[in-house]
């Protein structure tokens, strides 16, 4: 026996009742799908910031290591500036306490005959030299040697000169001799382990 179905139902309506439910089907599908990319995408961007934030701080605690480095170095290059100052100032006493001992050196060997010095006076590296010579030319073969490339001196200057009447002695009546006042500079030493002063002019004067 065949039955036959006969839709009471009006035929486009039954279109548009479907037409409607795939299209909520597919907002709802949409709004599904847009929430998981929105959740998968702040899941992500969350974990990058983590990882970026992370980063940052040990960049932090890097720099801050260096600059509490970069102070120690700081300090460290002080103190060896400090104590370097030190040692130079201690090497420049010790140099200078043999300066008055080359200066009557060289002034023992550099006074000619006929030159008698009165008085020397020293400040700082000008020296003061104060004498009583037979004549000019005494007192000019002085300054020549002063001039000297290997004496402690250097610079000689002429301050005064002027004639005097002295007494020769008993019974050898008087006499003119030229009282002289001149400058001259004391060469600081060399620096420790090097040549000292005069050695080292007169090295530049051979080469």
């Amino acid at each position: 026996m065949n039955i036959v179905l006969i839709n009471l139902l009006p035929h486009r309506e039954a279109k548009r009742k479907k037409r409607r439910e795939a299209f909520y089907t597919g907002v709802v599908a949409s709004i599904l799908v847009g929430g998981l990319v929105l959740a998968v995408g702040y899941t992500v961007l969350s974990e990058m910031i983590t990882q970026q934030q992370s980063r940052n701080d040990f960049l932090r605690a890097e720099n801050a290591k260096l600059d509490a480095q970069i102070k120690d170095i700081a300090s460290l290059k002080a103190e060896i500036e400090s104590l370097r100052a030190r040692q130079q100032a201690v090497e420049g006493l010790q140099a200078d306490r043999n300066l008055p001992v080359h200066l009557f050196d060289d002034l023992t060997h550099d006074a000619p005959a006929g030159v008698q010095l009165t008085q020397i006076h020293q400040e700082g590296t000008t020296v003061l030299i104060q004498g009583v010579a037979l004549s000019q030319e005494r007192v000019a073969d002085f300054l020549r040697n002063l001039t000297r490339p290997d004496g402690w001196l250097e610079k000689p200057e002429l301050i005064e000169i002027r004639s005097q009447i002295a007494s020769a002695g008993a019974g050898a009546g008087s006499r003119v001799v030229a009282q002289f006042q001149l400058r001259a500079t004391l060469k600081r030493p060399a620096p420790e382990g090097g040549a000292s002063a005069p050695a080292a002019a007169t090295a530049k004067k051979m080469s």
